[in-house]
């Protein structure tokens, strides 16, 4: 366990960091490490290894995100009108998935979400301007697209950047906000999405064991630790670097995340 506790620690360094500049939750960095360290240390079994460390990875995004969204709304990169829509659908999509998340075999899913991103990470590594040229969709569209986004995100234990940023970039969001409309939907993804996995996993785990359900407490709290720290400084970043390049970076972290789900 201390051991877990000490990788997770500085886990939360980088997470926080990447919270703060792209809008991201961390859980690609997160769930990879713990699918592999749970079982190799007699956690958990390896078929419960991936949930885990989902739902773990969630539990983490709400401390980071709520500090991420802090930072971003000082800096006034958060259109409150918009971002609430967002975290409205979001926050259903999340809890639907978290809840039902034990009962689906997502390797089909990830498959599909790395072809997406890999489509949208070349759009934005091609891109010559800040922002698209497309009008918002009515709010019952913008809502129902955030549930479907939300709950993939709730599905792959990660914040709403690598779905919300590119989609909210293209309909003519400028990068910083639509960074920041991301942050705010991770607090509501990381919120409804942990709710569904504790309810889902609360007969399978005892809390004597350092278990909420299928949340393992020991490893979301190392990564709390460092996270709520180094997330403001990401947000600081968006304010001092050009905003191109931040959207060119995107795409290529876009690219990994492509890459991660497609060979998982």
């Amino acid at each position: 366990m201390l051991t877990i506790i000490f990788i997770s620690i500085l886990m939360g360094a980088v997470v926080g960091l990447l919270a703060g500049l792209l809008g991201i939750g961390g859980g690609l960095i997160v769930v990879p490490i713990l699918v592999i360290l749970l079982p190799a240390y007699g956690i958990v079994a390896p078929e419960h290894a991936m949930l885990v460390a989902i739902a773990t990875s969630l539990g983490s995004i709400m401390i980071t995100a709520t500090s991420s969204i802090r930072a971003h709304h000082k800096w006034g990169n958060i259109p409150w009108p918009l971002a609430s829509r967002i975290m409205l659908g979001a926050s259903i999509g999340a809890w639907c998935v978290g809840y039902l998340a034990h009962l689906v075999d997502g390797v089909w899913l990830q498959r599909i979400f790395a072809v997406a991103v890999t489509l949208i990470a070349l759009r934005m590594l091609g891109s010559r301007s800040v922002i698209g040229k497309r009008a918002l969709p009515g709010n019952a569209v913008v809502v129902w697209v955030s549930g479907v986004l939300g709950g993939l995100a709730s599905l792959l234990g990660i914040g709403g950047g690598a779905l919300f940023v590119p989609v909210l970039n293209y309909y003519s969001v400028d990068m910083k906000r639509a960074i920041g409309c991301a942050a705010a939907s991770g607090v509501a993804i990381a919120v409804f999405g942990t709710l569904g996995y504790v309810i889902a996993g609360w007969q399978s785990y005892q809390l004597s064991d350092g278990f909420l359900g299928f949340i393992y407490l020991p490893a979301m709290f190392g990564i709390i630790v460092t996270s709520v720290f180094t997330a403001p400084i990401g947000a600081r970043l968006t304010q001092q670097l050009p905003v191109l390049k931040i959207k060119r970076f995107f795409g290529v972290f876009l690219m990994a995340v492509a890459l991660r789900m497609f060979f998982a």
